[in-house]
């Protein structure tokens, strides 16, 4: 059973029955797989940290952590907004390496087009 006061295992139980993959958050959250790891394995979180995830997976902590949230803190609007940051920097991010290929492509294609001799 897990330790209602260890904030790694709850934060851990409410990520996990969701079926999120931990590759999909530590890249929406910009951290690595181990710090998502060491969160789990912490007693004790900063509020900030529950709080990001929380906006991430959509999942209200204010149950298991009333001394920290409210059900207002995980507002559909905050939800809401957390989650087009995060679609808007994939989109910029998509967007970069789609530049960066079409200039390669068309550089390759000018060095074809010169004649040999």
């Amino acid at each position: 059973m897990t330790n209602k006061s260890h904030h790694g295992e709850l934060l851990e139980h409410a990520v996990r029955s969701r079926g999120i993959s931990l590759t999909d958050l530590a890249n929406e959250l910009n951290v690595n797989r181990r710090t998502i790891y060491n969160w789990f394995e912490s007693p004790f979180l900063k509020k900030a940290i529950m709080y990001r995830i929380g906006l991430t997976i959509n999942h209200d902590f204010s149950a298991e952590f009333p001394q920290y949230f409210t059900s207002e803190d995980f507002s559909n609007d905050k939800v809401r907004h957390s989650n087009s940051l995060v679609a808007n920097n994939q989109t910029t991010e998509w967007k970069d390496k789609y530049i960066d290929l079409l200039e390669r492509y068309n550089l390759l294609l000018s060095d074809m087009s010169v004649p040999m001799r």
